[in-house]
């Protein structure tokens, strides 16, 4: 497991966790696609990703329910054999996958341990008018077996010396830390606020164990590890994606800056 440590591999996921040590890592923490790409969305002028609930992206569509249920169950399955048995996995959704990650995981005998709800501060305003804003994703947590780690009065600090609760308040990607193409438009149209991966990863895990990202993108996971003394490992098949995450590592490693 060393040779991949801190840094993020190129290529489908599902055949290169293949290759990694069993029951290794501590936990797993990733973004998928959510399967919402079908018909797209044409937002020219907007510079912050767009709607989460409606990209178009390639990479982002699968078309029917059975396409995407077993491409979860893939690679979930193969995820499954390089977590630890006192291990966890956290893994973002929207409404339109929400059940096949669940399905995917209770199909694997995980204990599911909570929904968070990240509350947006800032959604985007529904454009068709037809439903209700859509101003919430969810992070799905799953232990694998008994002894998962919850640091549970560290937590309490983000709730005023209570027990944390499981709806979360954090912003949409903006300012200075939504990266930017060279167009001036959003890098990737998902990206995740940094605190909110660095408050997940300090809840389910320790200083110096290994953290994985199958869908790692742009490389969120990667700084959030790093900060928090973890090491990490990142998978992505984008060389685009990660060429962007190296550079935002680089920076960080350089500057200690995002």
């Amino acid at each position: 497991m060393k040779d991949y440590l801190n840094s993020i591999l190129e290529g489908d996921c599902i055949e290169l966790m293949k290759i990694f040590p069993r029951e290794e890592i501590n936990l797993i923490i990733t973004d998928p696609p959510y399967n919402a790409s079908e018909g797209g969305i044409s937002l020219p002028n907007n510079k912050t990703g767009g709607p989460y609930y409606k990209v178009n992206e390639e990479w982002d569509k699968f078309g029917v329910f059975e396409n995407y249920l077993e491409f979860t169950k893939n690679w979930t399955r193969i995820a499954d054999a390089t977590l630890k048995p006192n291990g966890s996995i956290m893994v973002c959704c929207s409404f339109h996958n929400i059940g096949e990650i669940i399905i995917s995981l209770k199909e694997l005998n995980y204990k599911f341990l909570n929904i968070i709800t990240w509350k947006k501060t800032n959604p985007m305003p529904n454009i068709t008018k037809r439903t209700l804003t859509h101003s919430t994703e969810f992070v799905l947590w799953f232990a694998k077996s008994k002894g998962w780690t919850f640091n549970y009065e560290d937590m309490k600090k983000y709730n005023n010396g209570k027990q944390l609760r499981d709806i979360w308040e954090f912003s949409s990607c903006q300012g200075v830390e939504r990266i930017k193409g060279e167009n001036g438009r959003a890098a990737h149209p998902t990206q995740k606020p940094l605190e909110l991966f660095k408050r997940l990863i300090e809840m389910s895990s320790n200083s110096g164990d290994i953290v994985l990202d199958p869908f790692i993108g742009t490389g969120t996971t990667a700084i959030a590890s790093m900060i928090l003394d973890r090491k990490w490992i990142g998978i992505d098949n984008s060389s685009h994606y990660i060429k962007i995450a190296n550079k935002r590592i680089e920076d960080f490693l350089a500057n200690k800056k995002i």
